[in-house]
């Protein structure tokens, strides 16, 4: 009897314990990498600035994000996509790099040994017992502070606001410029294909406006769809170990470790939050699965010559858009990979275009902050710290190490110290190392 692969695939990704379907999949895959698959040439550039080829790093970058994402779809079979963070990559480029004057060859080394670590303490479910020991109020308020802070993104990314002036720091922006307007456009449309509950509304708003802006001209359309890859051999293998293990470094390495572990832990909590994974203690069942994907990611990075990498708070996209199992994952590393060839059409899709699915995403995401209790100054004040400080230092490494220093403390001064688990108080001590070290220049 022919095998049917399509049963087989259902089967494998349970789409039946999860609601849900091939087609769904398919299209929430779609979304998440069409929303994300501005890193491709957003990283590049950027690591451009530590001296790395942009050639080389474009691969690097797309590599990654196919192994990191295949191996939270077939192993962790969870929606959740995964690529070189935005923030570590500048902070090792501009900072590390430029300001510090370290090589890059030590700062990719410094990447590397950070996943090998994850590798090691998510093995030993240290990793896991750190997440656990963070309160379910702090949980929430990781999701809603993601939500705003993509909604920031998406509006300055779409020109709806812009940078400001000292005592202003951010303003309106043209409203009247066509870009602008083009998403601003884009946003309604996505509204209303979701009020009117079309499937795939968010990646049918996405790619609509991104034709348009072809046709309108208000974006250059790619000038050739396929490219062969560059060589990677310039960036692969070559780390720096022994001066990354110098103690001059040992600073630069504990940031870039905390950076990487609490952006993973948010975004995995933010992200479960949004799908619904969260059992009524606010943990996430298996979560020893996708931390392991992720260190797997950030250890390959600095192998093949990029930054740290994990879980992709644009994977909320394709979450809003129905994605449950780990097929929506493997769908966007297929489609990383293919842009190894079409790299100049997918990089030629305009901020307009994908801008306001951040926009509607962050307006998910803000839902459990309902369940914070507000009534409790020592579970309400770590909360909103979290949540402004992820907001406005444009970091979320910020808002969390921000929250859980403030949390136990509120609870040692009310008398409350038995609420503080163990790993909090590690967590705790951590952050404010962060807080020390972090080079505030």
């Amino acid at each position: 009897m022919p095998v049917n692969p399509l049963k087989s695939l259902a089967a494998f990704f349970d789409f039946e314990g999860h609601r849900t379907s091939f087609q769904r999949e398919l299209a929430a895959g779609l979304t998440t990498f069409v929303t994300m698959s501005y890193i491709i040439a957003v990283n590049p550039a950027i690591l451009k600035e530590a001296g790395i080829p942009p050639g080389p790093a474009m691969v690097a970058t797309i590599l990654a994000a196919v192994i990191g994402t295949l191996v939270m779809g077939l192993y962790a079979n969870r929606p959740f996509a995964i690529a070189p963070y935005m923030g570590e990559n500048a902070f090792i480029a501009y900072t590390v790099v430029k300001m510090m004057g370290f090589s890059w060859q030590t700062a990719l080394a410094a990447v590397f040994l950070s996943g090998v670590l994850f590798v090691a303490l998510t093995v030993a479910r240290i990793r896991q017992w750190l997440l656990e020991s963070v309160p379910l109020g702090l949980r929430h308020s990781f999701a809603a502070g993601i939500g705003l802070f993509l909604a920031f993104i998406g509006m300055n990314e779409a020109g709806i606001v812009a940078l400001g002036v000292p005592g202003a720091p951010v303003r309106i922006g043209v409203l009247t410029a066509p870009p602008t307007l083009m998403a601003i456009g884009c946003f309604v449309l996505i509204a209303v294909l979701m009020l009117w509950e079309v499937p795939g509304a968010i990646l049918v708003g996405i790619l609509a406006t991104a034709a348009a802006s072809f046709m309108l001209g208000l974006a250059p359309a790619p000038a050739r769809w396929v490219s062969a890859p560059p060589d990677l051999r310039p960036l692969l293998f070559q780390i720096d170990l022994r001066h990354a293990l110098s103690w001059s470094f040992i600073g630069v390495l504990l940031i870039i470790f905390m950076m990487a572990f609490i952006d993973t832990l948010g975004s995995l909590i933010g992200l479960s939050a949004r799908a619904g994974f969260l059992d009524e203690q606010g943990r996430l069942p298996q979560i020893e699965r996708p931390m392991l994907a992720d260190a797997i990611a950030t250890a390959a990075a600095g192998l093949i010559g990029t930054t740290t990498s994990g879980a992709y708070i644009e994977s909320a996209t394709g979450i809003a858009a129905g994605g449950r199992t780990g097929l929506t994952a493997v769908v966007v590393a297929l489609l990383f990979a293919t842009a190894l060839f079409f790299a100049p059409f997918i990089t030629a899709i305009p901020p307009a275009a994908y801008s306001p699915a951040l926009i509607v995403v962050g307006l998910h995401m803000l839902a459990p902050i309902a369940q914070i209790d507000f009534n409790d100054y020592t579970e309400m004040i770590p909360a909103f710290a979290v949540v402004v400080l992820m907001s406005f230092t444009y970091n979320i490494g910020i808002g969390i190490t921000g929250g859980f220093v403030l949390y136990p403390l509120f609870k040692v001064v009310t008398g409350r110290v038995r609420e503080v688990r163990p790993g909090l108080w590690v967590l705790s001590a951590f952050s404010v190392l962060f807080f020390i070290f972090y080079p505030y220049r």
